[in-house]
This record gives C-alpha cells, structure tokens and sequence, in this order.
C-alpha cells in the first residue's frame, strides 16, 4: 500500500507543473453551463498524452468526455467539472476541481496494473444549475462503478458533503404593453407579478422548515420605463434537505408564483431547467480513507463555523451518490474572509494555496482510490 501511493504522489508531482497550468487557464477563461467548449477540449488532453482512452461528446453532450485508462476490476471514478458562474466566472473553483480530478487519475494510472484498477474520468458539464451529471446517468454514465470522487474549493477544508436537494426552474410571466401614462389601464404588469410573488415567497419563508431554502433573481423586468412590462423573467431555487421533503415544499412556492399571477392578470409558465439535485450520500469507508489521507498530508479539517458551510451546498453529484459509492470533500483554499460565490473567491482560486490545495487534493483522492481498491 504504501508503495502504491508513494508511486501515485510522484506521478502527481511529476505533472504539478502541468496542473497549475490547466487550472490557470481554465480560471482565465470561464465558460458557463453547457458552453465550456474550450474547457472540454483542454481538460482531457494530458490525460490523453498519458494514454488514456479519451471520448468526447460523451453519450451526446457536446461539452462532456470520458476518459478511460487500465482494465482492473476495481472502477475508480474522478469528476471533472469546469464550468463557470454568470458574471462571477469561477467564483467556486471549478477550475481547481478540473484539475485535481485529473491529477487523481495520472496518480492512479500509475498503479492501476498492480492495485487492480480501471481509472474513469467524467468531464461533467453544467453542474451549476444545469444537472450534467444527471443527464450522464440518465444515459448510464457510472453504472458499476466501485468509488466516484472529486475535490471541491471551499475557504477551509472539510471532509463530509452535506448538501441539500434543489430544483432549479425558469419562471416567466406574460402581460401586455401599453404606454404607462397615456393608456395604463390598457396594460397588464408582468414586472408587478413577480412582485407579488416575491412579497408571498417572503411571507413563506415563516412556515417553512429552517433547513429550507428559497432563493432567485429576476433576470428581465421590462425593457422602457414608459411602457408597461409585457414579460419578466426569472430563475429560482428551492432547497431541502431531502428530495421527498423537496416535493412537499416545492408546490407551496409554485403557489406564490400563481398568486402574482392571479393578481395581475399576467400568464406564468414555470419551466424546469433540469431534473432535481439529490441530498449526498457519502461512502463512510472511503470517507474515512480521504479523512485520513489528508490529515497525512498536512490538511487539517474546520469544524463549525460559518467557513465550514460550504458542506451544505447543493450540487449534481448527490444524484450520483445515490447511484454509486462517492464522496464529496471540500479541500480548503485560505480564502477567508472571502467565500464561495464571491469575486474575492475566484481570486484566491489561483496562486501558491490554491496550487497546494489543487495537488493535495489530487494525491488524497488518488490515495484513496488505492485504499477502496484494497478494501474487499
């Protein structure tokens, strides 16, 4: 076993140099959701000059790949994802998730002959708020696979990916234009629907269970101060702590949209924009393995606190945890007082603690691939 890693780490170190690299141009150049062409195309090529087998447009999906390398029993997973934040660019590191899910796989590719190991590779597209992975599983990405893994950027390190479920959806109201000073009455408000719908959602908020979560941002309200708004659109989340209590609490937040609706007179059409983030379930075994491979390294986990939240977040890769064993470890970045989803973040997200926590993360991950192979 420790053979096998120390040969993991050394592969990881061999190619750092190439990782930071791969990480700094992603950072330079965000793409977001099912737009990451160029993230696509030059996340998988250093795995492909090290003899990965390497699809692109994976089962469909113009900005996925896959990447294959061994042919052991044991099929280790690693997640890519590379897309970017509108208007924040990688303000939650998924430049650095890319490139430490890469470092992972040349570590294991290292030992996959001896260890027993087929090292996979998802170049996931769309993980916010477009469901990538889940559209992968739908058209049976990760079927059999004994381990799925990636490292998320977070301000401190963490182990345990607590995240809620989400639905993501589109909502739009429809009226009709008219001159707002001479003809007013001849309008029907669709700015004013999303007012009274967010007034309700606000009043909500006191019956809701305190893990729940209700959150948008109207994306277009009118285009001409004198004259009436004939559509507005917006983007909402709805979180819970799990997908059953989702269900239950989604249609009390659609009935707030049908009240703006109702009381202007406007048309709405809620549309989703992917199917629902799942809550995590994480493998408590090869939890414990990344816990302890990164302690080995230096890593020292936060608990409690306000920087240690980012465990919560929702994310695709809980749909992919109830399918197959996966963790989800948040690998800090010393970002504080910045937080994810912030500009600061994206700024801390390059640079010498970023580069460590890019390649610490990679040998973890790496490492404890080599631990599931060897667990019975």
């Amino acid at each position: 076993m420790t053979a096998l890693k120390d040969a993991a780490r050394a592969r990881v170190d061999r190619h750092a140099d190439a990782l930071v690299l791969l990480s700094e141009r992603l950072h330079a150049d965000p793409e977001t959701a099912w737009e990451e062409h160029r993230a696509a195309a030059a996340v998988p090529e250093l795995l492909d000059r090290a003899g990965f087998a390497v699809t692109a447009r994976y089962l469909g999906l113009d900005t996925a790949f896959h990447a294959s390398y061994g042919s052991g029993p044991v099929r280790i997973a690693l997640c890519a994802e590379y897309d970017a934040l509108p208007g924040l660019g990688h303000a939650c590191g998924h430049n650095l998730i890319a490139a430490g899910s890469i470092g992972a796989a040349l570590g294991l590719s290292e030992v996959a002959d001896e260890a027993g190991i087929t090292v996979e590779v998802y170049g996931t597209p769309a993980e916010e708020g477009g469901g990538g992975k889940i559209e992968l599983l739908d058209r049976g990405a990760f079927a059999g696979a004994d381990l799925a893994m990636l490292a998320h950027p977070a301000p401190v390190d963490v182990a345990e990916a607590r995240p809620f479920a989400v639905s993501h959806s589109k909502i739009s109201y429809t009226g009709k234009s008219a001159h707002a000073a001479a003809y007013p009455e001849a309008g029907i408000n669709a700015a004013d629907a999303f007012t009274v719908a967010q007034v309700a959602i606000g009043l909500l908020r006191q019956q809701l269970p305190a893990s729940a979560r209700v959150h948008g941002v109207v994306t277009h309200a009118g285009d001409a101060p004198n004259a009436i708004p004939e559509r507005a659109t917006g983007r909402w989340y709805v979180r819970a702590e799990t997908l059953a209590e989702l269900a239950e609490l989604e249609p009390r937040v659609l009935r707030a949209f049908e009240a703006g609706a109702l009381a202007t007179g406007c048309e709405l059409a809620v549309e989703p924009e992917s199917k629902p983030y799942a809550e995590f379930r994480a493998d408590e075994t090869a939890l414990a393995a990344y816990r302890a491979n990164a302690l080995e390294l230096g890593r020292e986990f936060a608990t409690g606190g306000t920087a240690s939240r980012m465990n919560r977040a929702s994310t695709d890769m809980g749909n992919v945890s109830q399918v197959v064993p996966a963790i989800h470890p948040y690998v800090g970045i010393g970002s504080l007082p910045a937080i994810n989803h912030q500009r600061e973040f994206a700024a801390h997200c390059v640079g010498g603690t970023a580069q460590r926590a890019l390649l610490d993360s990679a040998v973890a991950l790496a490492w404890t691939g080599v631990d599931r192979a060897a667990t019975p």
